[in-house]
């Protein structure tokens, strides 16, 4: 089976094309992404032709599970398509679980970037889905903000989004790289509350149009990037009032840019790269 492997940001996937769904994509995910006994990456994406769109995207993040959204994986894909002169032009639509998407590639003079529109952001907790105790949190914006959630030996003030996957967006006042992600975000991400569980973003907002944010991603663990989580972020930011419409978010693999205005769909815009290609012993 020919692969490729891809990445953005440090988010990296196992890209294959394919014309059928006939296959046990969730056991392909969890060998092919082994950083050990694998290709290694943090998810596998799967390139169907669509009757609905230029094409189809289906993402299984590491562990198996098959996942609604991913704003770089979206990205990686859109990338690979038009390295390979598969479609032709600088704009392409590409359906998912989480609805069809536009892309745009734009040549700048510091490389290719891909702005995609990553659909509406979404707020009604049972929609994301989260189950919350009424008195518990505010709401802004419709947004769910402020919920306390107890974890071990603390408690985290945690917003609600899904960007067609769920996020819970914290925000504190000291660098990211001093969270203990790695203790609690494996609890976030598995708490009560969260019936399909979670993506969990720690954030520090830098000034008005530029943030910090380390992601805990549902079924994968720690990322370098999340593309929905850093629209997830983008939006939370806008409604709190820390951030304006446009805003580079600094991961640890690199610099996304997302916007949003407030009432339309969120853009995600940033680099995304082939790696190699490959041939996968099956």
């Amino acid at each position: 089976m020919d692969f490729t492997k891809v990445q953005s940001v440090g988010n990296d996937f196992v890209l294959i094309e394919a014309s059928k769904n006939k296959r046990d994509w969730s056991s392909l995910a969890k060998n092919i992404c082994s950083r050990h006994f694998g290709v290694g990456a943090d998810g596998l994406l799967v390139l169907f032709p669509s009757n609905d769109a230029d094409f189809r995207m289906r993402i299984f993040n590491s562990d198996g599970t098959e996942a609604e959204a991913c704003g770089n994986g979206l990205r990686c894909l859109v990338n690979y398509v038009h390295q390979k002169r598969i479609h032709s032009g600088d704009h392409m639509t590409v359906e998912t679980m989480a609805g069809i998407r536009n892309a745009e590639i734009k040549v700048e003079g510091e490389g290719t970037k891909i702005r995609i529109g990553m659909g509406l952001p979404v707020f009604e907790t049972s929609n994301i889905p989260v189950v919350v105790e009424k008195g518990q949190a505010k709401q802004i914006c419709n947004m769910t903000t402020e919920y306390p959630l107890n974890v071990r030996d603390i408690q985290l003030s945690l917003s609600f989004v899904s960007m067609g996957n769920p996020h819970a967006v914290h925000f504190n006042n000291y660098p990211v790289t001093e969270f203990p992600l790695d203790v609690y975000g494996p609890l976030v991400e598995n708490a009560a509350i969260f019936p399909v569980h979670t993506n969990f973003e720690v954030v520090r907002v830098i000034q008005p149009d530029k943030i910090e944010m380390r992601v805990w991603e549902r079924g994968v663990g720690e990322t370098l990037a999340c593309g929905s989580g850093a629209c997830a972020v983008a939006v939370a930011s806008w409604i709190l009032g820390y951030t304006g419409s446009k805003v580079d978010i600094k991961l640890p693999g690199g610099l996304l840019q997302a916007e949003w205005d407030g009432y339309n769909e969120v853009f995600l815009t940033g680099k995304a790269e082939i790696v190699f290609f490959g041939v996968w012993q099956q």
